[in-house]
């Protein structure tokens, strides 16, 4: 009889061990398997290609974009194709220094990121990815330097890219067709006042 007390005993030691094991095991591994599974997520891909910057820059390009012009209940950057019209500005208006200053700018970008929040700007959190933007955005205002900055240069790109378009200039601002149609033959009484020269 002592000896099944015993027996008992040593196994309930040995489960408690058991348990105790996968327990601490959970603890630990649980921050590690999390940093593996966020490691496996699949990168986002271009809906479209670029001409001048490659994919990476494109990715970055977009989310600089979204940023300075989020979607809310008006269309956002990318919603409006804003990076595609930075791209194509940049390849094909600007010259050859703003190219390089803006591909720099680009490589600074993330160099930064990494450098201060320890991810590449595309796997930083998209509130810290936020955080960053307005702050260099802040730094480079009130900046003296004789290069133009790339936020600020971004931020140009992406203003002119979203009242430009065809969605933003028709559905949010006031559109006026310029040369509009022709109307050969209206009664006068429809013109209204005449134009003054």
């Amino acid at each position: 009889m002592s000896f099944t007390i015993l027996n008992d005993t040593l196994m309930n030691r040995r489960e408690a061990v058991k348990r105790t094991g996968w327990l601490v095991g959970g603890i630990i591994s649980a921050p590690a398997m999390l940093s593996v599974l966020q490691g496996c997520q699949a990168k986002k891909e271009l809906s479209w290609t670029p001409d001048f910057f490659t994919k990476d820059e494109a990715a970055i390009l977009e989310e600089v974009a979204e940023i300075i012009l989020p979607a809310t209940e008006t269309p956002g950057a990318k919603d409006v194709g804003v990076p595609q019209f930075i791209d194509k500005m940049v390849a094909n208006v600007y010259d050859e220094e703003d190219r390089a200053n803006f591909k720099a700018g680009l490589q600074e970008l993330d160099t930064h990121a990494q450098s201060t929040y320890g991810d590449a700007f595309m796997e930083m959190s998209p509130e810290d990815r936020t955080t960053m933007i307005k702050a260099m955005y802040e730094k480079a205002s009130n900046a003296k330097e004789k290069k133009r900055p790339f936020i600020l240069m971004a931020k140009e790109l992406t203003l002119l890219g979203y009242y430009t378009s065809e969605t933003v200039a028709t559905t949010q601002l006031q559109y006026d067709q310029v040369p509009g149609p022709y109307k050969g033959c209206i009664p006068y009484e429809e013109v209204g006042k005449g134009y003054a020269v």
